[in-house]
């Protein structure tokens, strides 16, 4: 049973779940609860209201209610979330749905995520095939007037295209997609960062610079990263993964291509440990979206979090930036970033 990163699951216990995982253990698929049946929900679906959950809620909840969705994985050390196989009634696939709306959108919201295709289609060659739509609007749990646009472009190579043509574009008036402004980045910093490890400038220069996010007719939306299932390699459990604290370094980026997956992954040298562990480290990864692009490379950088030791395939050490969405005092910046 195949799922990716973007994709959903409905079970059969009509739970939606958001995939979080390329690689999965046998009988499980590793995802994320995201929606819930509720009568007072703001959501709604085929005359059934849900509410979306957040990370405490939905562990309270199926810990309440559902706890087979549970399990200790040793491999990893953490109780994580995952869809029994039995329990599975659809993977929903964010490139079955944009072509559902390609032939027939019903509403503004659906015929803004056409336009995103159609412009990413028209000015980076990107296949309609290589695209897809997640978020709400993939199980249809969306409001029409204010929900955002999750774009999925898949191959990390098609990605990088799709971002580069929208960095050219987004200030052209011609084309339908236009740069963030102002009081969406306020929003966004909002909702990301809830300490003191960037600032409103800060942030707003790093997210200007991404062009993985924009707006069309004056909705949001993201232009999101999924591997094509020929990238996808290797089988779970082939990496464990132990804690060692935490760890402030300075390096140097080499590759940044997988900057924008899912986690973000930046492969790194000519590291300095500022504080911590006296150890060879050779990646940065961040499984918080604030992160992803945050690098490029060449560029110097510092990075702030969780140590880990892998083994496995390979061995060595990472920094892991995002152990939880808030990422408090956990960041990656560039060394000498000077606002004026």
């Amino acid at each position: 049973m195949r799922a990716r990163i973007r994709d959903f699951i409905h079970t059969t216990d009509d739970l939606f779940f958001a995939v979080t995982s390329y690689l999965h253990p046998d009988g499980r698929i590793i995802s994320f609860l995201r929606y819930i049946p509720d009568r007072h929900g703001e959501r709604s679906l085929d005359s059934a209201r849900y509410s979306k959950v957040s990370s405490d809620v939905a562990y309270r909840f199926l810990e309440d209610a559902h706890p087979e969705y549970l399990h200790h994985y040793d491999e990893l050390g953490v109780l994580m979330m995952g869809v029994p196989h039995d329990r599975v009634e659809e993977i929903l696939r964010p490139e079955n749905r944009l072509e559902e709306i390609m032939e027939s959108p019903s509403d503004p919201l659906l015929k803004k995520a056409v336009k995103i295709a159609d412009t990413l289609h028209d000015a980076a060659g990107i296949p309609y095939r290589s695209m897809g739509v997640s978020g709400s609007i993939l199980p249809g749990l969306y409001d029409p007037e204010n929900s955002d646009i999750d774009f999925v472009v898949y191959g990390l190579k098609n990605h990088r295209r799709a971002m580069e043509a929208f960095g050219e574009l987004k200030d052209d008036p011609s084309w339908p997609l236009m740069g963030l402004d102002e009081e969406l980045l306020r929003r966004v910093y909002s909702k990301r960062i809830v300490d003191d490890t960037l600032s409103f400038r800060e942030f707003c220069w790093y997210e200007m610079r991404k062009n993985n996010r924009g707006r069309v007719d004056g909705t949001l939306f993201d232009i999101l990263a999924a591997r094509d299932w020929s990238e996808i390699d290797g089988h779970w459990g082939d990496t464990t993964y132990e804690p060692h604290g935490t760890i402030t370094i300075e390096c140097t980026v080499t590759d940044a291509l997988e900057a924008f997956d899912n986690p973000s992954r930046y492969l790194v040298d000519d590291v300095n440990v500022i504080e911590g562990p006296a150890v060879e480290i050779g990646e940065v990864v961040s499984f918080t979206h604030t992160y992803a692009g945050q690098a490029r490379e060449g560029e110097r950088i510092v990075a702030r979090g969780k140590l880990e030791r892998f083994t496995g395939k390979s061995e060595g050490y990472r920094v892991v930036v995002g152990t939880t969405r808030e990422a408090m005092n956990e960041f990656i910046k560039l060394k000498d970033l000077r606002l004026e």
